[in-house]
C-alpha cells in the first residue's frame, strides 16, 4: 500500500505539466476586443532567444481602411504602419508564464506592462497590460488562428 502511493505521488511530481504551462505561444492570434468582445486584429508571435515578441498581420476589423500608421506613438514606431509593427516585445518565460516585457496599445499610442498565460489546451491566451502593478491593468483574451 505504502509503495503504491509513493510510486502515485512520483509519478504526479514528475509528470510533465500541462501544454500550456509549457507550450509554446508562437503563432498567428486573433485579438478579441475587451470591451466589446468582437475580434479584432491579427497578431504573429515568435519566440527567439527566449524572448517573445509580438508584431500585427492584419485586422479583422470590417472597413478599417488599409495603410494606418500609429499617430499616437511616442517612441520610434510613431507614423509608421501598424501591419508589420511590433507591438509586443521582451517578454520572457519564468517558469508560470511571460513577463517582463510591454505592449503597445496602437490605439491611444501608450506602452503598458505585459504578462501573457497560455491555456492548458494552447487555443487561447490571457495578455495582462498593466501600469505598476498587475492589479491596475486590463485583460484580453486571444484565440489562436485556425
Amino acid at each position: 500500500m505504502l509503495r503504491a502511493l509513493v510510486a502515485v505521488t512520483l509519478a504526479a511530481i514528475l509528470a510533465p505539466a500541462p501544454a500550456g504551462a509549457q507550450g509554446s505561444p508562437a503563432g498567428t492570434w486573433h485579438t478579441i476586443n475587451d470591451v466589446d468582445g468582437r475580434p479584432r486584429g491579427i497578431i504573429t508571435l515568435r519566440v527567439t532567444d527566449g524572448v517573445l515578441t509580438g508584431t500585427i498581420a492584419g485586422t479583422l476589423v470590417q472597413g478599417e481602411p488599409p495603410g494606418k500608421v500609429c499617430d499616437k506613438c511616442t517612441d520610434e514606431r510613431r507614423g509608421r504602419p501598424l501591419m508589420g509593427m511590433e507591438i509586443l516585445r521582451g517578454l520572457r518565460w519564468d517558469g508560470d508564464a511571460w513577463t517582463g516585457g510591454e505592449i503597445l496599445d496602437p490605439d491611444t499610442g501608450r506602452t503598458y506592462r505585459a504578462t501573457i498565460r497560455l491555456s492548458d489546451d494552447g487555443r487561447a491566451l490571457s495578455l495582462r497590460g498593466y501600469i505598476g502593478i498587475s492589479l491596475l491593468g486590463r485583460t484580453q483574451r486571444w484565440i489562436r488562428a485556425p
